[in-house]
């Protein structure tokens, strides 16, 4: 069908807008490299020196141990929630996500609070005991390299639960059935079946969690870990080094694009986990009674240690300063972190409608690497994101400040970065991927026959969008708001670098008094941003098993569009 030249010059619009999203997106990376660079004074050698290695070998470190923790977890719940039938299972199979709810630095200071040496568990141990003094017994250190990989495993394991919990959904039931016949016991099928198809699907939720892990800096601050995030939050503020920050930011890029590319493999190959085109749903072991009351406590452990003892601390903590939520501060919180959050959260849905379309209409030449790059923010760490979008947004502060003083005697200040403009920016850079990906999957499901009827009646493509598309949208565009928006209320390391002078949020309220150790103060604000939290968790519980396998069926069964 020709297209008049009118539709030609909407449509390239649509191109254009979505190449300078992209650029948008990389501009932090590149003031990253330059500054990196060119920095002001020679800070490289001594980084390499002193601060490189230690952080280095610190976060991989780290990373390892999260890695196992929540793979082995993620692993083991899936497979039983998914193969085995025991007591309690419907409800575990989504009670399983809600760690997702709780933010890791909120989790490590409730456990800082619940087994430090004033704690409750230390505490009650000296008094069964008659212990007097810390060196009459031993008790693990909370505050330590061990102590963050438990509270980041607790957490982030949903990742590789969801992830591996969806291939053994698809895995056939043909191909697991065979292996029964042949005489593979449970284990075995676990072993030589399930897990090597599954690999692709674990490899990308381990490193979904490795990359929340890196992006961490509360939890990491509370337990004295000295992560490469640590180092570049201190190197900045706390020794004014801003060419040493974007430094170690760059060793942090390189193990992030190593995480891409795990991702991106992994992703490449889940293709192959599915044995036949006709899916039916596994045949799941009935366990006997002492097995099933075993694999009850493996399925409650993660939830226990990951939402409800932190979730009752807060809870406990939080009644005793109710008289604080009508408070000014408090509600000033509150609006700051939700203003915030929804202008960031309405960006975000709105960009990704601009580069998904776009994509529709278009998705040859340098476009789809465009928009490829305009998503790659999630991966990249708060501390860092923060870095590159100081630099340039400060540049041009000073830039315009200069120029309004010398024509109209006027003082502008840091007008973008005093505003919360750079802290809205680094939200919709780092959760954009969270939205388009929402957009994506729901522009993937409206046939192309429905663009063709309405360019035949006569309508452009930015009318074929606003009057077909975007109505059909609204329950995925609403979808990715919220999203967005909960990403958006959690967010800690760009907030702490970015947020404007004297301007505090839910996050920077509880880091700021975990900080302090104040963990009544630190309480109701960490509540609240678990209560909004458990959005998203229950929005991932509604796809359950059933209406997972129901819509993969009737992708298999229709011809492809």
């Amino acid at each position: 069908m020709l297209r008049t030249p009118t539709q030609s010059i909407v449509d390239r619009f649509w191109q254009v807008a979505a190449i300078g999203i992209a650029a948008l997106v990389l501009l932090p990376l590149g003031a990253i490299l330059w500054i990196a660079l060119t920095p002001a004074s020679d800070v490289w050698e001594h980084m390499l020196a002193t601060v490189l290695p230690g952080a280095v070998q610190t976060t991989l470190l780290l990373m390892l141990g999260v890695g196992l923790t929540t793979g082995i977890t993620g692993v083991a719940t899936a497979w039983l929630v998914t193969m085995c039938n025991f007591p309690g299972r419907r409800l575990l199979d989504w009670a399983l996500l809600v760690p997702l709810a709780v933010p890791t630095y909120i989790v490590a200071f409730a456990y800082v609070e619940v087994l430090d040496y004033t704690g409750p568990v230390q505490s009650l141990i000296r008094d069964l005991f008659g212990f007097r003094t810390s060196r009459d017994y031993w008790f693990p250190e909370i505050r330590s390299l061990g102590g963050a990989i438990f509270v980041m495993g607790a957490v982030l394991y949903p990742y590789v639960y969801l992830t591996t919990r969806a291939s053994f959904l698809i895995q056939s039931a043909s191909t697991l059935d065979v292996s029964r016949t042949l005489g593979a016991s449970p284990y075995g099928l676990f072993f030589r079946v399930a897990l090597p198809l599954a690999r692709p699907a674990i490899a990308i939720g381990i490193s979904l969690a490795l990359m929340e892990c890196l992006n961490d800096i509360g939890a990491v601050t509370f337990f004295g870990v000295k992560t490469l995030t640590f180092s570049v939050y201190d190197t900045w503020l706390n020794r004014s080094s801003l060419g040493g920050a974007a430094q170690l930011a760059l060793a942090m890029l390189l193990m992030v694009f190593l995480l891409l590319w795990l991702e991106r493999f992994g992703r490449r190959k889940q293709r192959f986990d599915s044995g036949s085109a006709k899916h039916r749903p596994p045949t799941r072991f009935d366990l006997p009674p002492f097995q099933a009351g075993l694999a009850l406590i493996l399925c409650l452990a993660p939830i226990l240690v990951g939402f409800v003892v932190p979730g009752l601390l807060l809870a406990d903590r939080a009644s005793r300063r109710l008289e604080d939520a009508l408070s000014d501060g408090f509600l000033t919180t509150i609006w700051n972190s939700f203003s915030l959050a929804a202008i960031a959260a309405l960006l975000t849905v709105l960009i990704s409608v601009s580069l998904a379309y776009a994509l529709r209409l278009n998705a040859k030449g340098p476009l789809k690497g465009a928009v490829r790059l305009a998503s790659i923010g999630y991966a990249i760490p708060g501390t860092v994101l923060a870095i590159g979008i100081l630099i340039p947004l400060a540049t041009f502060d000073n830039f315009l400040d200069a120029r309004m003083e010398a024509w109209f005697g006027i003082d502008t200040g840091l007008l973008l970065l005093g505003s919360g403009t750079g802290l809205v920016y680094a939200y919709v850079v780092r959760f954009l991927a969270v939205s388009y990906g929402q957009v994506e999957g729901g522009f993937g499901r409206i046939s192309p026959h429905l663009d063709m009827a309405a360019r035949t009646l006569g309508r452009n493509s930015g009318q074929t969008l606003t009057q077909i598309h975007l109505p059909i949208l609204k329950p995925v565009l609403l979808s990715a708001a919220l999203l967005s928006f909960v990403d958006c209320m959690k967010e800690l390391p760009a907030t702490i670098l970015l947020r404007p002078f004297n301007f505090e949020t839910l996050a920077t309220t509880v880091f700021e008094a975990a900080s302090r150790e104040a963990f009544e103060e630190a309480a109701l604000p960490s509540l609240a941003i678990v209560l909004v939290g458990l959005i998203p968790v229950i929005y991932l519980a509604r796809t359950s098993a059933s209406s997972f396998r129901t819509r993969l069926s009737k992708r298999q069964a229709g011809p492809a569009v």
